[in-house]
């Protein structure tokens, strides 16, 4: 969904024309030096010191911030090194090791995740590089390398790739002539006191806490009001066993094996007031979603209270990122609502439950970068999506993520928040037309893996551009083959109809490309359902329990007076 006004949203190149030479450019130049690996001799060392980053980034150096270390994936030991590239830095780390000249020396490490790449500079002789395209497990990249006759120190490096997603080093060893650097390195000292403690979601019992990577540290400890309360071997943890709507005092310190650190700067932080989020009005039969949008982008600004009667479920767009991976948060634009206060959204929430509709918090949209791709992901999400729902009294979640999904991970969190909200939890999806274009996209997979939870999943039909029918055709947005005939994939990959909802723009102006008159809706609608009204493409059947219709948003629909809901509601309610 899209925050601006008219922009159209940047679809991914999945040819990577760039990439592709760069990759045959450096793999040619990796195969020319498999020649010079050799067995390592029984007095040789490993001269990089940190090998394993369990002292964190001790010794090493990332470009733009964009390396830490980890407690998980490791290969051994408690630590590894993630780092992830971000627009034009391509997460690079490196390390000066000294060597000795004229020797020859064996470099390799274990790597996972996206592409990775190994190699060194400033050999004096050849300098040479190795990569993966990305593994799911560890995998070893091994060369070799001989310095000249004046070199007595080497830079080695590992990245990633422009565009491509984080990548995990650990056990990097760079074998040989001792070349006097004192090997892995002295042993530690106190690390320093951690920086950057925030306080994150909320629950009634809990509280989420993060900081910032100490170099040089192994772990921390949490404590609360003075008392140690938990220990992390990452930078987050989650105090638990807490009361309601009580206040509590937070601070963090470092440890590694020279000690525990001073601890950080105290972060204070109130539990959630006992809530009435989860389980909602039933969700009808035939039922249409819209987002309203807490921002101002040109469209009409509303209230919950000002968004028609017709609309069933309103998905509150959108909760944020926090610098917690995995987890989200939500604040009332009250400036650019024009003075709508936190109580009165509160309380519009209420009125809207007790009219029988349901609304739920969207994640994501065009400008959403939230990331749920392990376990700590997962679980970071479900705990503070639900503590949103505990906190407003949100009946569900939206999960409209624009910017790429783990289906593996989402599908974790969402069954974790399913067990914690009851049967009564609302989730629908909102991906784009690219997503649902097979069962083997991320976001099929996601939607299929929780057929037993989802309540829909409304396509955006737009932003679009030509894409496949379910019959092999290519057909162009803007039209009522093209809602039918997409509907169709999804209808015939295994979802319910109830499970199947269109997705449009309320106007003109809500989208780049792709809006339809509500006739051509209201005509797509009754040709799934009922088999007439249909373009050239017709289905094979009909689908009478189709769900019904989204669109983005409800502030558009006011700006156009309320054409699309008052078309599209009443015949949404009239469907068989």
């Amino acid at each position: 969904m899209q925050r601006s006004a008219g922009s159209r949203r940047r679809r991914r190149n999945t040819s990577r024309p760039f990439l592709g030479g760069a990759m045959a450019v450096i793999a040619a130049g990796a195969l020319t030096v498999t020649g010079l690996v050799s067995t390592a001799q029984a007095a040789d060392v490993n001269n990089a010191k940190n090998a394993g980053f369990e002292s964190g980034l001790a010794n090493w150096s990332c470009s733009a911030g964009s390396g830490a270390a980890v407690s998980t994936p490791v290969r051994s030991g408690t630590s590894a090194l993630k780092a992830t590239p971000a627009g034009q830095d391509h997460a690079k780390c490196t390390q000066t090791v000294a060597v000795k000249p004229n020797s020859t020396y064996a470099l390799s490490s274990w790597v996972q995740g996206g592409y990775a790449y190994l190699g060194v500079t400033g050999s004096g002789t050849t300098d040479v590089s190795t990569w993966t395209p990305g593994s799911t497990t560890w995998t070893k990249l091994s060369t070799s390398f001989k310095t000249g006759a004046n070199t007595t120190s080497v830079t080695v490096y590992t990245h990633g790739w422009y565009g491509q997603s984080a990548y995990f080093v650990d056990d990097v060893e760079v074998t040989g002539p001792d070349g006097g650097g004192g090997g892995d390195g002295p042993g530690p000292v106190i690390p320093a006191a951690p920086a950057g403690l925030t306080a994150g979601a909320t629950t009634t019992s809990s509280v989420a806490l993060s900081w910032n990577a100490v170099s040089g540290a192994t772990g921390y400890k949490v404590y609360r009001d003075g008392v140690q309360a938990t220990t992390s071997t990452g930078t987050s943890a989650t105090v638990t066993g807490l009361a309601a709507d009580t206040a509590y005092q937070f601070t963090v310190s470092a440890t590694n094996a020279a000690g525990e650190s001073v601890k950080s700067a105290a972060v204070s932080a109130r539990t959630a007031k006992p809530g009435s989020g989860g389980p909602g009005p039933a969700v009808p039969k035939h039922a249409v979603t819209g987002y309203w949008q807490n921002f101002n982008n040109g469209a009409a600004v509303q209230k919950l209270t000002d968004v028609p009667a017709d609309y069933d479920i309103i998905a509150v767009s959108f909760a944020d990122a926090t610098p917690t991976q995995g987890a989200v948060t939500f604040k009332l634009d009250s400036a650019g609502l024009g003075g709508y206060t936190d109580a009165q959204f509160r309380a519009d929430i209420k009125t809207k439950q007790a009219q029988g509709k349901n609304v739920i918090i969207s994640i994501g949209g065009e400008l959403g970068t939230v990331r749920v791709d392990n376990d700590a992901s997962a679980t970071a999400f479900a705990n503070s999506v639900y503590a949103l729902m505990q906190d407003y009294g949100f009946n569900g979640v939206d999960i409209d993520l624009e910017n790429g999904l783990n289906a593996t991970y989402m599908t974790k969190a969402l069954r974790q928040l399913s067990a914690k909200a009851g049967s009564g939890l609302v989730i629908t999806m909102a991906p784009q037309t690219i997503d649902m274009q097979s069962t083997s996209g991320e976001y099929f997979k996601t939607a299929l893996n929780i057929k037993d939870i989802l309540t829909v999943v409304n396509m955006q039909y737009y932003n679009s551009g030509s894409m496949l029918g379910c019959d092999g055709k290519v057909y162009s947005q803007g039209s009522v083959d093209f809602l039918t005939a997409l509907a169709c994939i999804q209808l015939e990959g295994g979802l319910d109809p109830s499970q199947v909802g269109i997705g449009v723009p309320a106007s003109t102006r809500g989208a780049g490309s792709g809006y339809v008159a509500p006739s051509i809706v209201n005509a797509a609608l009754d040709c799934l359902t009922k088999g007439t009204n249909c373009g050239s493409f017709k289905p094979s059947k009909t689908y009478p329990s189709l769900r019904g219709a989204m669109t983005w948003s409800t502030n558009w629909d006011a700006t156009a007076g309320f054409a699309w809901s008052k078309a599209v509601g009443p015949h949404v309610r009239s469907l068989p």
